[in-house]
C-alpha cells in the first residue's frame, strides 16, 4: 500500500525550478512567434509554433496539482505519464527547430532551447522516483497475491 505522505512528498517539484521552466517556455514562446525566424520548407513555422504550445500544454500538465486525483497510485501515474509526454513533447520541439536554418533570432532560438532541455533533464529523478514508489507498490501487490 502507498503511503498517502511519501506520494505527496515526492510529487511537490522545486518551485525554483518550476519558475525557471515556465521562464524558458515564455521565451521560447516569444520566440516562436515573434522572433525573426527563417526556414526554407513552406509551412514549417507554424508547425513549429503548435509544438511549442503543445510543449506548454504539457508543461503546464507536468507542474499541476493532483489533488483531485483520489487514489495516491493514480496520482503517481498520472505525474509519470505526464512527465513523459512532456519529455516526448520536447523532442519534437527540437526536431521542429532543426528545420529552423536563418533569422537574426536563431541563436537566441537555440540557445533557448538547450537551457530548456537542460533544465527539463532535472525532472528525471522526480521521474526514477514515482517509477520506485510505483513498482514497490507492484512488488507489495504480488508478495500480498495468495498462491
Amino acid at each position: 500500500m502507498l503511503d498517502r505522505g511519501d506520494v505527496e512528498a515526492a510529487l511537490v517539484l522545486d518551485a525554483a525550478w518550476a519558475d525557471g521552466v515556465r521562464r524558458h517556455w515564455t521565451s521560447l514562446v516569444a520566440l516562436a512567434v515573434l522572433g525573426d525566424l527563417k526556414t526554407q520548407r513552406l509551412g514549417a513555422m507554424p508547425r513549429f509554433r503548435r509544438k511549442v504550445l503543445d510543449l506548454g500544454e504539457r508543461l503546464r500538465s507536468v507542474l499541476a496539482a493532483r489533488e483531485w486525483i483520489p487514489q495516491p497510485r493514480d496520482q503517481l501515474k498520472n505525474a509519470l505519464a505526464s512527465a513523459l509526454s512532456l519529455r516526448e513533447s520536447l523532442a519534437q520541439v527540437e526536431a521542429g527547430a532543426a528545420e529552423i536554418d536563418g533569422g537574426a533570432d536563431l541563436d537566441a532560438l537555440r540557445a533557448e532551447l538547450a537551457a530548456m532541455a537542460s533544465a527539463l533533464a532535472a525532472l528525471e529523478p522526480p521521474m526514477n522516483a514515482w517509477a520506485g514508489l510505483l513498482a514497490r507498490r507492484s512488488e507489495e501487490d504480488d508478495n500480498s497475491a495468495p498462491a
